[in-house]
């Protein structure tokens, strides 16, 4: 069997350091060696399990930035500013005059189905794409199951599991993983061992890669021709 190497990555879709984070680790997978290697899997977080489907849209997305970490609107226009810069730089256009803001937990359940189905990562992207970038409400099950199927999954599956609790138990199993692991805020990254947290730059991530690579054992080899075995239709 090959080498794999496991990099888990906590995440939320309405997290633009997140975005920044997914991009920079695309940027050192496409300069590792063994990129294709390498098993990415993203887990959930929430930033805030209580908030509605969709806020309130009388308060713009600075003003309720402002509000929750009680400073100016202006302070909290500067903020934004930088984030739009920095993502820039990794070629993503934030607009946060545009965001709608919700809930995010069926997003993550749906994120398990894709997981399942193969398209885990398009669907974080078209997920992440759509909230930072375009405006979309990514707390509404109509647009979540649009967006979803634009990544790929099918639209009938994916409404059949926004009309149950289908992947919540395993939501709450990754924010439980989280906590375990220490992990108060995201992009959180797991890299073999290596816990790497915040938006990292590429360099580092490349680093941490190289070196949970060279730790892992070495592949099967086989050392001498095949003998004669039993299997489940009889013995040789």
């Amino acid at each position: 069997m090959p080498k794999r190497l496991k990099v888990e990555v906590w995440s939320d879709i309405a997290c633009p350091w997140c975005f920044i984070g997914k991009r920079r680790l695309e940027t050192a997978l496409r300069e590792f060696p063994h990129g294709d290697e390498v098993e990415v899997e993203w887990r959930a977080f929430e930033l805030d399990p209580r908030a509605p489907r969709v806020r309130d849209k009388s308060l713009s997305h600075n003003e309720r930035l402002a509000k929750k970490y009680g400073v100016s609107v202006e302070r909290a226009e500067a903020m934004n500013a930088r984030l739009t810069g920095v993502a820039s730089e990794e070629g993503l256009a934030f607009d946060f005059d545009r965001i709608q803001s919700g809930n995010t937990f069926d997003a993550h359940r749906i994120l398990h189905l894709a997981k399942e189905r193969g398209v885990q990562d398009p669907v974080k992207e078209r997920f992440m794409h759509a909230y930072l970038c375009e405006g979309e409400a990514i707390g509404e099950p109509d647009t979540l199951q649009r967006l979803a199927t634009d990544a790929g999954l099918d639209a009938d599956e994916v409404h059949a599991l926004l009309a149950t609790d289908q992947y919540a138990a395993e939501v709450r199993a990754d924010q439980g993983a989280a906590h375990q692991l220490g992990v108060d805020g995201v992009p959180f990254f797991k890299i073999g061992r290596y816990g790497a947290s915040g938006a990292q730059p590429a360099e580092l991530l490349l680093k941490i890669l190289d070196k949970a690579w060279s730790e892992l054992p070495a592949p099967l080899e086989r050392v001498s021709a095949d003998g004669p075995v039993c299997g489940p239709d009889g013995c040789d």
